[in-house]
């Protein structure tokens, strides 16, 4: 019954997230709500694994909480659940594609869309600065759990002049700006 639930929490999950791995951010929340395999901590630490890694955010993170839950099925599962909608969706959109390619009500159903994508990112958005700056424990009860992280504002800054204003780090690779930070993070016990 586990990997039915866990296929079918991330099956909504890649259905509706209509606008990249960041727009999975919300429903990951939803899922920790209800069904208490990961909180909100752990979620941060994973978006900031499954973005330094190779990969996109919603299949590292589907990948991670299917395999904490079920251990390697449980990880198949999740993830197959996650591409699953997106697998239908261009088969479909394919196999229409020339029958719709010029139809008005399809080519406003997409554009209405864009909207709702902005507000999902913004809202990941939203809640990456809440975990991260203000080490909320509880995105739904902001008051009881909210206090300003001086270190991670602070490494924030630190890396923001570095890739901006230093001329000779500002062509580094990110790549190394990914590493600095994590070994940071590690060395400072950020996840603590």
């Amino acid at each position: 019954m586990i990997f039915l639930k866990l296929f079918w929490e991330f099956f909504k999950t890649g259905l509706f997230s209509i606008g990249g791995g960041m727009a999975t951010i919300p429903f990951l929340q939803d899922i920790s709500e209800k069904t208490g395999w990961f909180t909100s901590n752990q979620l941060a630490d994973m978006i900031a694994v499954a973005e330094s890694t190779p990969g996109p955010l919603g299949v590292n993170t589907a990948t991670y909480v299917g395999y904490t839950v079920c251990g390697v099925p449980g990880a198949i599962i999740a993830t197959l659940g996650l591409v699953t909608p997106s697998v239908i969706v261009i088969i479909a959109v394919a196999y229409f594609l020339d029958k719709f390619r010029q139809n008005r009500y399809v080519d406003a159903a997409f554009y209405g869309l864009r909207p709702a994508s902005v507000g999902l990112i913004g809202a990941a958005g939203v809640s990456i600065v809440l975990l991260s700056f203000f080490r909320v424990s509880d995105l739904y009860d902001l008051a009881a759990s909210f206090h300003l992280d001086v270190r991670h504002l602070l490494l924030a800054a630190v890396v923001l002049v570095c890739t901006r204003w230093v001329p000779k780090l500002k062509k580094l690779h990110p790549i190394w700006f990914i590493v600095f930070s994590a070994a940071v993070g590690i060395v400072f016990r950020f996840g603590e």
